[in-house]
């Protein structure tokens, strides 16, 4: 099938996908008690980066696209959403902060909702125009696109922690 045939809205939608399989790979061996943990040089930890991963994949592909739903605050509170947005700095204590556990359950509850959602949108939905950020396309399927560039950036940082950590590459 030629990625004409396919549709602009399943490449974006196999894009996520393939930045999600390849984040999981690189989180699926951390362990608990380095997640919180901020390497001498680093300016992040491995919760603050899947954190913000889950709230981006919600805010790109959820709230850029439908507004805010009834669903919403299942996914994810309103201080996870503060905690991990762009611009909010990593706690350097995790007293009081999500367990590695509940931002591994966030990052999958998002998942899985834009997964049950993204078959719902519509051609003209998804030409709708938006503002930055977006990848090729100034439109709702711009944003789309860039989820997945977007997790691949801080999948780069999470290999990189991985390192620093002690941990072996996956790639």
């Amino acid at each position: 099938m030629s990625m004409a045939e396919m549709g602009l809205l399943d490449v974006a939608r196999k894009q996520i996908e393939f930045a999600r399989e390849y984040t999981w790979s690189l989180i699926s061996d951390i362990a608990d008690v380095d997640w919180y943990r901020t390497p001498p040089g680093s300016p992040t930890h491995v919760a603050w980066q899947v954190g913000h991963l889950a709230m981006a994949e919600y805010g790109l592909c959820l709230f850029r696209q439908r507004g805010r739903a009834e669903v919403d605050t299942s996914l994810m509170s309103s201080s996870f959403r503060k905690q991990f947005s762009r611009g909010s700095q990593p706690s350097v204590d995790a007293t009081g902060c999500p367990s590695p556990a509940e931002i591994r359950d966030v990052f999958q509850r998002v998942h899985d909702q834009v997964r049950q959602e993204l078959p719902t949108f519509s051609e003209s939905q998804l030409n709708e125009v938006v503002e930055m950020p977006y990848a090729a396309l100034p439109t709702k399927l711009g944003a789309l696109l860039f989820c997945s560039h977007h997790e691949m950036l801080h999948a780069g940082q999470i290999g990189v922690l991985r390192r620093m950590l002690g941990l072996t590459p996956v790639r």
